[in-house]
């Protein structure tokens, strides 16, 4: 039986979400350069990546009125968050709570009809940038501040995190973050959901499985980690010697080469344009400043590419995001992606059951307990 360690490029399942072929990544049939360079936003993406095709002017009103009327989130889940927001929780942790709780307090969440199943689809996508904003400020001893459903998807988060309504490149840098984000093939998070959701569990109990999986600091948090080292490089004030140190000492450097990319990230360019704008002639500017040499450096040294979760370190800073919810972003943005999976696995189920190799011992004899 072949076996290939961590799954890779074992094809598991097929799939007309996505796809990553020749070093290009692609929506439903749409290169991502080609959403970026029309200005898409992240709502016409969710619709693609649900439906499969863009939507009309018709069909994405009727959309966009949908999922803002499921913005807001009950007294009770409000509650909920404000007990799980002591600074010691990990924030990923509360929301993977807060995702099951949803499921509890919805009255329909065991119906699987395609009508359920999509208004269960639309009340995630639509409460978890409201549960998050309300996280983050909870957390810091400030008042949720509720949606506004004149706001798009990008606008209404911030304005939830930040009580300001968002300029225009402000919003344009977290609406792309958004759709670079969405989507991602059979990463490991998206795999997570797919298994369970083979199982015909329960669209909740699906997307908890993927946010457990983005917890893992193999999948998820790398962002965070990346401002941590441009902080720890301004305060060193040298950016080779940090990084050779890091790289006698064997260490990871964050930020850099991808599991399927080889030349260049797609979406990597379009967070570094981003991050370059929202930077420009302000205080901010050392942090781009910085993520400049060290992809300078990482080139010349160990030919390494920087990846999407390098520059987009940057834009969320600038935004007024903490680190310390960057993976939190990265759940809300791939929760397109993970529920077009869990519709597209349960609509054509069967269960994912992979086999093992056995590698541990063999004909044993039993010895008695008292003998042994």
């Amino acid at each position: 039986m072949a076996e290939t360690k961590g799954l890779k490029d074992t094809v598991a399942c097929e799939s007309r979400i996505s796809a990553i072929e020749n070093g290009k990544l692609s929506y439903a049939g749409y290169d991502i350069a080609e959403l970026m360079e029309n200005q898409v936003q992240f709502e016409e993406v969710i619709f693609l990546l649900w439906n499969l095709g863009l939507p009309s002017q018709t069909e994405l009103a009727r959309f966009e009125k949908r999922l803002r009327s499921n913005y807001a989130i009950s007294d009770a889940i409000e509650q909920c968050i404000l007990i799980q927001s002591r600074q010691h929780l990990h924030p990923m942790s509360v929301l993977r709570s807060t995702v099951s709780l949803l499921g509890v307090y919805n009255l329909r969440a065991e119906e699987r009809t395609p009508e359920a199943v999509y208004d269960q689809s639309m009340q995630l996508m639509a409460k978890i940038p409201t549960i998050i904003a309300a996280f983050a400020r909870l957390r810091q001893g400030l008042s949720p501040i509720a949606p506004r459903s004149d706001l798009g998807f990008a606008e209404n988060f911030l304005y939830m995190l930040r009580g300001s309504i968002p300029n225009e490149l402000e919003s344009l840098a977290m609406n792309r973050a958004l759709i670079l984000h969405a989507e991602h093939e059979l990463n490991a998070s998206t795999f997570a959901a797919r298994v369970c959701a083979s199982t015909m569990s329960d669209i909740y109990s699906c997307v908890t499985a993927a946010i457990g999986t983005l917890k893992g600091p193999l999948h998820g948090g790398a962002n965070e980690r990346v401002f941590e080292m441009l902080q720890e490089i301004r305060n060193r004030g040298d950016v080779g010697a940090y990084l050779q140190e890091k790289l006698n000492s064997k260490e990871k450097i964050m930020g850099f080469g991808h599991r399927v990319y080889q030349k260049q990230d797609p979406r990597e360019k379009y967070l570094r344009e981003m991050a370059r704008e929202l930077t420009r002639g302000t205080q901010e500017a050392i942090w781009y400043q910085l993520s400049t040499e060290v992809e300078r450096y990482m080139k010349e040294i160990k030919n390494l590419i920087p990846n999407v979760d390098f520059y987009s370190a940057t834009v969320y800073h600038v935004l007024g995001i903490d680190s310390s919810i960057f993976t939190l972003i990265f759940a809300m943005s791939r929760m397109a992606g993970w529920i077009a999976h869990i519709q597209e696995q349960q609509r054509d189920n069967k269960l994912l059951r992979p086999r093992s190799r056995y590698a541990g011992r063999r004909n044993l004899n039993y010895i008695p307990l008292e003998r042994r």
